[in-house]
This record gives C-alpha cells, sequence and structure tokens, in this order.
C-alpha cells in the first residue's frame, strides 16, 4: 500500500503537473496548487463587456482565443446573489469593488478578514485593517475572510473541538513572498484544522479563506474539473495551449 501511494505521489508531482495531492495530513485529504512570480497568475470575474464567467470552462473559452489556457484555477472568495464580489476586487491594476468591513456576512464577517495581493515583486495576505494603511501595489486583490493564519497565529476563533466541517479552500503565501499556495480539502474540515495546514505544515505566516461549501477546483494534471453554480472571483494560471 505504501509503495503504490509513492508511486501515485510521484506522477501527481511531477512538472508537468500544477497540483500535486497531500495525503491524509491528520486525518484529512487535501490538494496543493502552487505558483511562483514566474507565473502568470490572475484573477477573474467578468469578461469586456462585463459577462459575468461563472466557470472554469467561460474562462478557458475566453482564453482560447489567445491560444491560452489555464494551467490550474479555483474561486477565490465570497460573493453576492449577483455574484459580485463581497469585497476588495482589483482586476490588473484597476479596483472594480472597494475594500470592505464585512459586518457579519457569514464567514467574511468573522473577523479579522484578510486580502490577497499580488504583482509580479510578491504576494501578501495582509489582515483587511492593516491593508488600508498600506500603501501595497496590487495587480491584483482579493477580499475573503476569516484569516486562516494571522502573523504565525490561527484566527482566535479557530476551536480545536468545533464540529462544523466543509470542504474549504484558502490561500497561504511564503515568508518571502515568492511564492503562494492554494489548498483545497478533499475531506470535509474545521477552520481549525483547515488552518493548521497552513501553519504548521506549509509554514506560511499568514493565510486566507477564501470559501466553504462551493468550493472548486480545475486542474488538467489530476483530471479535475468541479462543475456547479456559477461562481464569483476565480483565480488561476495562465499557460500557453
Amino acid at each position: 500500500m505504501i509503495r503504490w501511494l509513492v508511486i501515485i505521489l510521484s506522477m501527481v508531482a511531477s512538472p508537468a503537473a500544477a497540483c500535486e495531492m497531500l495525503m491524509h495530513y491528520k486525518s484529512n485529504d487535501y490538494t496543493i496548487c502552487e505558483a511562483s512570480l514566474e507565473d502568470d497568475l490572475r484573477l477573474f470575474h467578468s469578461d469586456a463587456s462585463g459577462r459575468l464567467y461563472g466557470s472554469f470552462g467561460q474562462i478557458n473559452d475566453a482564453l482560447a482565443a489567445k491560444n491560452q489556457t489555464l494551467g490550474f484555477a479555483m474561486n477565490a472568495g465570497m460573493y453576492h446573489q449577483d455574484r459580485t464580489p463581497v469585497g476588495l476586487f482589483i482586476e490588473d491594476g484597476t479596483e472594480i469593488t472597494p475594500v470592505a468591513d464585512g459586518g457579519t456576512y457569514g464567514n467574511f464577517g468573522l473577523k479579522p478578514n484578510g486580502v490577497f495581493c499580488f504583482s509580479k515583486r510578491a504576494f501578501s495576505v495582509i489582515e483587511t485593517n492593516v491593508f488600508r494603511h498600506l500603501k501595497n501595489y496590487c495587480e491584483y486583490a482579493t477580499q475573503s475572510g476569516p484569516m486562516l493564519v494571522i502573523n504565525g497565529e490561527l484566527h482566535p476563533r479557530f476551536l480545536i473541538d468545533a464540529t462544523s466541517r466543509h470542504i474549504r479552500n484558502g490561500v497561504g503565501v511564503s515568508a518571502d513572498g515568492t511564492r503562494a499556495i492554494f489548498v483545497i480539502s478533499n475531506t470535509r474540515v474545521t477552520f481549525h484544522e483547515f488552518g493548521s495546514l497552513f501553519r504548521d505544515h506549509l509554514k506560511t505566516p499568514n493565510a486566507l479563506y477564501f470559501d466553504g461549501k462551493v468550493s472548486r477546483l480545475f486542474s488538467p494534471g489530476l483530471d479535475r474539473d468541479d462543475t456547479g453554480f456559477p461562481l464569483g472571483v476565480m483565480i488561476g494560471t495562465v499557460i500557453p495551449r
């Protein structure tokens, strides 16, 4: 059994694959995708005419005109019923929706929430109130919540004996800001379990929750293309076809 697991993992983690499986970290299963500053990482919401993409397939259809495709992608933040972002959304240097407090809007309101900001110079996950006072340049940014890890500490409201379990996804950033690590759980996990993965195993000092229940992944290397109701903001790498 162990021999077969090693073989499977070596195949999945090959250079041609954008994502890999991390099996059974503390009894839960996860898929992990990583982006570096050299990758063409983008956020997606609507096309030039304002039409919502809503799915990975619609993004790929739009990219096909430029002979491009998604390397991997996942949903990247919460949205209102009309699929508009709940908080900050910056695309290609343009602010589409402003930073928000979050009020009591679901998990977004489980403060502190935060912002995932990136450019060709660095990736960062920043707590919202801190972000408001910084002058970080974000070529792309999405706001979500709650924060999973804050300066090396788990969100203070995560309980080790919590019973709420969902498929969840999020992002953590390496200490030097050169790597963004995206994770989706393959089993239902608590916030404490999910945050602990980023803090203790992936060693990301800051990490942000994207969503639960609707969490989805597109990864051709894993032959995975999750479908369902239309999504709001999505994130993914763009590669030549």
